[in-house]
């Protein structure tokens, strides 16, 4: 045990090198406001509008931002609301914009320009990739084994030429090495095309993919692709097709239809290689076929989503190994024979637990790989065909660690990714045998970072409902807990999603201002187990938005900060959990920034031909066919539930290419709010006219994003250099 400890603190002790002085600005806070600019704030038109479900009416005068023709955005008035509102962003941001520079050298001063991957063994092949300084995009090469010889097989920053916008999707090798797929994103609408390389030449095959999702994936002979197609726009998926090599699109196979537009169908392949699994999921309901990994025959039922349970799928020496909550809802590890994997024949290896959530497993030739949160706190062990199974011991009580890049059934090392709050993320490959520990890599901060400056805890703060909410920190030894140190608190609380203690280059920005750091891990992720995530959905949604407000007076009580000096963010679903602790709680928060925010819970569930919709149903309640639902997305609505009184300083962003929270979210939310606040607060909202949910593409330009979001924070403490 001490000899792991001594090996793994390797990368406690490369993180610690000394570097230039840490900031360490002592600023008095100051307790005004940030306030409208000078000149008028955007006002957006009203337009009646009202429906009647359920003998309720809704009013929604701001109804007419969703632009009538979308997918197709081209409605003038609407484009030029949001422009109108870029345009006031950019007066706002003008003369901080030397601030907004500091912030972002920063940023860039602590990223490591010539980044390069640890290389993995694939095939006879060595992969690995790296950046060119001043790159945004990766570069990514292969070495041939037998012969040494490297060639550079994509060069992300060619393909990004010319585009505002660019994201690589996925990318997979023909087992025959010689074929590439790749698919690529270049307007932010998650509608990825496929294209086909020659890797023996570097020519492109004549032939492209188009409308389809991401997703890629060779068949064992390398003659077909699977992947799976979009309908015409919408962003649901109803087929899953094999294409055939120098065929034309349209001659594709339906391998699989989705007929309920409520489920989210997709692909896999198993570790062993030998099955691919098509499954599909709605919330808490999976169902899964097999076929065997040339594409041949009909996939088979492996679990119907009749059973309607949630579980995952692997596969080694003639038997799936499957999670699976069909007993207890922190999930159960069975084994089946590949020959009747029917469920009544599944054999339980481990049972469910209370304490111990089964999150992930991954099956190797000689062992398996299990992930679980115990208590809340992060476990990897490995287990031999023979039950017999030991824990990874790691050397501190709060981290973050998942499975890295395990590229090849047969290994005799796990890769490990792993980081804390403030050690670097560092890639670690555990040996088997030994039980040791080797760094392979430890995130390079050029500016220098010595983590023995800070540190980070879990404590545990009451709900109102006696629950007791984990509570992640960090902050810079020296801190004093009398309650005068602003604060920045993080959620989301979604999907079973958990937002784990990482590590992050940007806060350092924060914590050498003399700002705390703090995660809340509420309700509706999975930090305590899957009941956590079943605690915060459906009819259960608000405790998301309590625990998250509770935790923010805990903090309080606790002298960690004061009222009124705590800033929050959230993105997305975390979005929605901003909105909503802005409207239950507005005067505990100095500054609330609400990322692509779900805010129009109500009228996103009333619309079913937004292709995101009915799959979130059973997420959130489908208020069209349920008086209860609506009556309950209705109370907690964020836009709903506006009201005219005074709210903090606020940042929102948005982009008018995002397929899964739509542009007009954010811009209703804008909208409402300026024309109900009644106070002189600065609210200032960014959308992205080039891109999608995930803002900028390539590195530099999120960096740029993320510095004006931190510069709006400051500013709203006081804090100006």
């Amino acid at each position: 045990m001490l000899k792991k400890a001594l090996i793994l603190s390797t990368i406690l002790i490369l993180s610690a090198c000394k570097g230039p002085a840490v900031l360490d600005i002592k600023t008095e806070v100051d307790t005004s406001r940030l306030k409208n600019l000078e000149i008028a704030a955007p006002v957006a038109a009203t337009i009646d509008f009202t429906a009647e479900y359920h003998d309720r009416t809704l009013s929604d005068p701001y109804h007419w931002l969703k632009d009538q023709s979308y997918p197709n955005t081209d409605d003038e008035p609407v484009l030029d609301y949001l422009k109108k509102e870029n345009e006031y962003y950019y007066t706002f941001l003008e003369p901080h914009k030397d601030f907004v520079e500091k912030i972002f050298q920063e940023f860039k001063g602590r990223t490591d320009e010539t980044e390069t991957s640890v290389p993995y063994i694939r095939n006879g092949y060595e992969y690995r990739w790296y950046f060119n300084e001043g790159a945004e995009y990766r570069v990514r090469t292969r070495k041939n084994l037998e012969n040494g010889e490297e060639q550079i097989y994509l060069d992300e920053n060619k393909l990004a030429v010319g585009h505002e916008y660019f994201v690589l999707g996925d990318l997979a090798i023909s087992p025959d090495n010689n074929v590439m797929a790749y698919s690529s994103d270049i307007s932010g609408d998650e509608r990825y095309e496929i294209n086909f390389v020659d890797l023996r030449t570097g020519v492109y095959l004549p032939y492209t993919l188009t409308g389809v999702q991401g997703s890629v994936m060779f068949s064992a002979d390398s003659s077909k692709v699977i992947y799976s197609e979009l309908e015409e726009n919408r962003w649901s998926v109803s087929d899953i097709k094999v294409h055939e090599l120098g065929t034309d699109q349209s001659a594709d196979k339906v391998i699989y239809h989705e007929a309920d537009d409520g489920f989210f169908p997709g692909f896999s392949k198993t570790s062993s290689e030998e099955f691919v699994l098509i499954g599909s999921t709605q919330g808490e309901i999976s169902e899964t076929y097999y076929l065997p990994a040339d594409f041949s025959g009909e996939p088979k039922l492996m679990v119907s989503r009749a059973a309607g349970f949630s579980h995952q799928v692997d596969h080694a020496h003639g038997d799936f190994y499957i999670l699976a909550n069909d007993t207890h809802k922190n999930f159960r590890l069975a084994k089946v024979s590949d020959e009747n994997p029917a469920q009544e024949n599944w054999e339980t290896l481990i049972d469910g637990s209370d304490n111990s959530y089964l999150m992930n497993m991954k099956t190797f030739d000689d062992f398996i790989a299990l992930q679980s949160r115990d208590s809340g706190y992060e476990k990897v062990y490995i287990r031999d065909y023979d039950g017999q199974s030991k824990d990874i011991t790691f050397p501190e009580d709060v981290f973050a660690v998942r499975l890295g890049a395990n590229r090849e059934f047969d290994q005799s090392h796990l890769r490990l990714n792993y980081q804390s709050m403030i050690t670097p993320s560092s890639v670690l490959d555990y040996n088997i045998a030994s039980g040791d520990f080797e760094t392979r890599k430890v995130q390079k901060i050029p500016s220098g970072y010595d983590k023995t400056l800070y540190e980070t805890k879990r404590i545990m703060a009451p709900a109102r409902d006696g629950t007791m909410i984990p509570i992640s920190l960090v902050y810079k030894k020296g801190f004093e807990q009398d309650g005068s140190s602003p604060l920045h608190l993080y959620g989301y609380g979604a999907y079973a999603s958990t937002v784990t203690p990482r590590f992050s280059t940007m806060r350092l920005s924060e914590l050498d201002r003399g700002f705390v750091y703090a995660i809340a891990h509420v309700r509706g992720g999975a930090m305590m187990g899957y009941n956590w995530y079943l605690d915060g959905k459906l009819e259960n949604r608000t405790n998301t938005f309590n625990d998250f407000v509770d935790a923010a007076e805990y903090l309080v009580d606790e002298n960690y900060t004061a009222k009124g000096n705590i800033s929050i963010s959230g993105r997305s679903a975390g979005g929605e959990l901003m909105g909503a602790a802005v409207i239950q709680a507005p005067d505990l928060w100095r500054s609330v920034n609400l990322g692509v925010p779900f805010v129009d819970v109500l009228n996103t569930m009333l619309d079913e031909s937004l292709p995101l919709t009915p799959p979130e149903w059973k997420e959130w309640g489908n208020p069209i066919t349920d008086p209860k639902a609506y009556d309950l997305l209705e109370s907690y609505s964020p836009y709903d539930n506006i009201q005219a009184r005074d709210y903090p300083p606020m940042f929102v962003s948005g982009g008018l290419n995002d397929p899964r929270v739509t542009y007009w979210e954010p811009a209703k939310w804008t909208a409402r709010m300026r024309a109900n606040k009644t106070d002189d607060n600065l609210m200032v909202m960014r959308i992205n006219m080039g891109a999608g949910h995930f803002s900028n593409s390539g590195r530099y330009g999120r960096l740029k994003d993320y510095a004006e979001e931190k510069a709006f924070m400051f500013l709203a403490h006081g804090i100006k250099e």
